[in-house]
């Protein structure tokens, strides 16, 4: 029987560059008041796709999904139809006093008096269809039988024009991560391996969160918000590994939007997707 693990889905975020995209074009306006993780992706919020693929899961003891005060009751109703979800709020209403993803998942672990795994999720992004969380699942068991403490990320490759959008994973023969590098030029790293917001942290793991939050303080939210800034430093303080994928849908602008959601439109069926 597998050890139970808790889910917690980032959905904090404003979307700042989509929204920007959309107030330029009438034709969208009707997306502008919805959070990306709820935007309709052929026919179903976005979200859902993991939601429906979670709960066909018995290692789940908890769901939560963490966002902001603005989008709060956005998230309420949405989650009338899985009243098993948890939907917890950071609090803030606007991104100028946003607290970050780091944050937010320390609320979460906070909230849940997390005592199992957790697998952390990026409410704004889907994967391609070779993804499967049985197979990410059963590694990371893999993994932690081995050293109880150690965590497991995603990783797909990009072009070289692409680095600089991306955390890029430097790694070893173990397939140990060793570096993660913020946004390099392709001369800074020889790596192409990108690191999407997909973790499984060690319940071992999980007071470091508030020792990193700790540690960065005082420091602008642009050096900690994001969950790479995490991984980032606790590479060096406890073993993490990758499980390749070949790539994700990104919602980040509209049309990174309209391309994924064309996909999901023209696809007969998603049966089985993401599990």
């Amino acid at each position: 029987m597998r050890a139970k693990m808790k889910v917690v889905i980032l959905a904090a975020g404003y979307g700042t560059r989509l929204l920007r995209d959309l107030q330029n074009q009438e034709k969208f306006a009707q997306l502008i008041s919805i959070p990306k993780p709820l935007l309709p992706i052929g026919g179903l919020p976005l979200i859902s796709y993991w939601v429906e693929a979670l709960k066909a899961r018995n290692d789940v003891s908890d769901l939560t999904v963490i966002t902001n005060d603005l989008y709060l009751k956005k998230f309420k109703d949405w989650a009338q139809k899985y009243p098993y979800i948890t939907v917890l709020t950071d609090g803030t209403s606007c991104n100028e006093d946003r607290l970050g993803a780091v944050f937010c998942l320390q609320l979460a672990i906070e909230q849940l008096k997390a005592d199992d795994h957790v697998m952390v999720i990026g409410g704004d992004t889907l994967f391609f269809e070779d993804f499967h969380l049985n197979e990410v699942v059963t590694k990371f068991e893999m993994i932690t039988n081995t050293s109880g403490n150690a965590n497991l990320v995603l990783t797909y490759p990009c072009k070289d024009e692409e680095t600089n959008k991306y955390g890029i994973l430097e790694i070893d023969e173990n397939q140990r991560v060793i570096a993660l590098r913020e946004k390099p030029s392709p001369k800074e790293t020889a790596s192409r391996q990108a690191c999407p917001c997909f973790y499984m942290l060690s319940k071992y793991t999980l007071p470091l969160v508030q020792e990193f939050l700790d540690e960065k303080k005082n420091y602008p939210i642009d050096e900690k918000d994001a969950p790479g800034h995490f991984l980032s430093w606790l590479i060096k303080r406890r073993p993490v590994y990758i499980h390749p994928v070949s790539g994700r849908f990104d919602v980040g602008n509209l049309e990174a939007y309209v391309k994924c959601n064309n996909y999901f439109l023209n696809k007969e069926s998603m049966c089985g997707y993401l599990q």
